[in-house]
């Protein structure tokens, strides 16, 4: 393997390893930031009701404020890897930050459900740009070699950043906050985050005197794939189009995107149904989720950095099989079961599924996009995942209204067959066949 480069003589080492650690600080903090003007509709949601549903604002329109808002997230995600590639990913980073602050205010600041809805709208349309611009400026940092630690640190940005808003913002009603007053404070709070990336995130080493890093040598491009920018965008999308391995990663991150949505808003219903455990207990339980999907995504890149070189196939493919059969459980056992019982499988769960799935836009994005086409990458991967995401509300709690919980963990688990399917794909396809292909030159 390909080591990275050595600094410039003029460059102090320590001062480049400082910047690039600074520049990780600043994206976690940023990313979570992100989030603060994310979850801060469902958090606020029974105030919002409360003071508008008068005015027709009721459950059902926040239901179409986050279902519209999904499907508008994932057209953006189509647009804003593609942006990245050609303009960089410092400046969409920061003006997206600003940008969602506006919005964040704007939907604080209205009443009619139209404008409440637009607003929104807006607000997920700009934080589509988010993620693909963090991968960016990532693969202009790290080389190959550590993709998949650094970008498990980054995904902790999302998986607890959105913890860490709910708490935050949760505490701020608990004090006394009005609805509006919460929105005005989390796009102040964005903003103050945004003057902290201005100063720590940086483009890449060049900025600060040092060379650039190497991209994953078995990446779609060859040798282009160490190019920063891309300058066509046919030569940019044409490479994932033709590749079976990249089309592999788009259908493991549709169906685990739809098994993380549905677990994100179905499962305390799913505890209270299978316990009996009151509503105020399974939402507490359900963070179990998240916490052992945030062990899983550390262990993950450590592993498949540290001790298997790069490869992500069996650090994916092995859990996934795991996934399957604890969504089998869980849909063979939908009453009746212990506390106990259901923690063990909500834990399980998680970190089956979540360590892999952040290899999707994260590390795997990297090791096929590599410097020229990672943001894209990653951008067209989310697309796939969200649109899935905007089946989990409707789709599955349908399933489950109808045929019981029993047949929507089953359906679920079948999803995440095709998800292993697809991983063993990918594993063969990409670190077996094409690797050998970049070895032997042809």
């Amino acid at each position: 393997m390909q080591t990275s480069p050595s600094l410039p003589p003029h460059t102090a080492p320590r001062t480049v390893r400082a910047w690039r650690a600074l520049t990780l600080a600043g994206l976690v903090l940023g990313y979570a930031g992100y989030y603060l003007c994310r979850s801060d509709l469902s958090v606020a949601a029974p105030l919002i009701i409360a003071d508008l549903g008068a005015q027709g604002v009721d459950e059902k329109a926040i239901g179409t404020f986050a279902s519209v808002g999904v499907l508008v997230y994932a057209a953006g995600k189509l647009f804003s890897g593609v942006t990245c590639d050609f303009l960089g990913g410092r400046r969409p980073f920061l003006a997206a930050m600003l940008a969602s602050a506006a919005c964040t205010w704007w939907f604080g600041a209205s009443s009619a459900f139209g404008v409440l809805l637009a607003a929104w709208c807006a607000n997920r349309l700009v934080q589509s740009t988010g993620w693909s611009a963090l991968v960016k400026i990532s693969s202009n940092w790290y080389s190959f070699e550590h993709y998949g630690r650094v970008m498990s640190v980054l995904s902790l940005s999302w998986l607890f950043g959105d913890a860490a808003g709910r708490f935050f913002l949760g505490r701020l009603i608990a004090a006394g906050l009005g609805w509006r007053t919460l929105f005005a404070v989390a796009g102040a709070i964005l903003v103050a985050i945004w003057g902290v990336c201005l100063f720590a995130v940086k483009e890449s080493p060049a900025e600060v005197g040092g060379e650039p890093v190497h991209s994953n040598p078995d990446n779609l491009y060859g040798a282009e794939g160490d190019v920063e920018r891309a300058h066509d965008l046919h030569e940019l999308v044409l490479p994932f189009l033709r590749s079976t391995s990249f089309w592999a990663a788009m259908a493991m991150c549709f169906c685990l995107t739809l098994i993380r949505e549905t677990f994100n808003l179905w499962l305390p219903r799913w505890l209270t149904h299978a316990t009996g455990i009151s509503a105020g207990e399974a939402a507490q339980y359900s963070a179990l989720f998240p916490l052992f999907g945030g062990f899983s995504v550390v262990a993950c890149g450590f592993i498949s950095d540290r001790l298997l070189r790069g490869r992500r196939g069996p650090v994916i493919s092995f859990p996934l099989l795991g996934l399957v059969g604890v969504l089998y459980v869980m849909g063979l056992h939908d009453r009746g079961l212990t506390v106990g019982q259901a923690m063990l499988c909500v834990g399980l769960a998680g970190a089956c599924m979540i360590g892999p799935y952040s290899f999707l836009g994260g590390a795997i994005s990297l090791d096929l996009g590599g410097r020229h086409g990672s943001a894209t990458a990653a951008g067209l991967i989310d697309t796939a995942g969200y649109l899935a995401g905007a089946m989990a509300g409707r789709g599955i709690g349908a399933i489950a209204e109808t045929y019981g919980w029993d047949r929507a963990f089953t359906v679920l688990s079948a999803v995440a067959v095709l998800a292993a399917v697809s991983a063993f794909f990918y594993w063969y396809r990409h670190e077996v066949v094409d690797h050998r292909l970049h070895e032997s030159g042809e």
